[in-house]
């Protein structure tokens, strides 16, 4: 079982920046592929990022090279830094753990509004 636990959600002007953070129980953080999806209101839930338990790392191509996904398996954590923010961009993020099961974090609203 792992429970995960997001912070930094909020409000942010367009063009702005925000980080998310997610903790992760347990000991086997490490060997976990952690990921960031969203779902905007009357749309599905989507893939943002992820990154694998050797680092490597895929980006939705809405997001390319403005969001980047890290790990941190010291802290058991993973961030999601979002720059260049954009209205189409608000949704709630849901931090995600997979091997074998899906673990599913409780969603943090990020809202890009002036």
């Amino acid at each position: 079982q792992v429970q995960l636990v997001e912070s930094g959600g909020g409000l942010v002007q367009p063009g702005g920046s925000l980080t998310l953070s997610c903790a992760a129980s347990g000991r086997l953080f490490s060997i976990y592929t952690m990921g960031w999806y969203r779902q905007a209101p009357g749309k599905q839930r989507e893939l943002v990022a992820r990154i694998t338990n050797t680092g490597s790392t895929n980006y939705a191509d809405s997001v390319k090279g403005r969001f980047t996904i890290s790990r941190d398996n010291a802290k058991n954590t993973i961030y999601l830094q979002m720059s260049s923010l954009k209205p189409e961009d608000t949704a709630v993020y849901y931090c995600n753990a997979a091997w074998k099961l899906d673990y599913w974090a409780q969603g943090t609203q990020v809202t890009v509004s002036s």
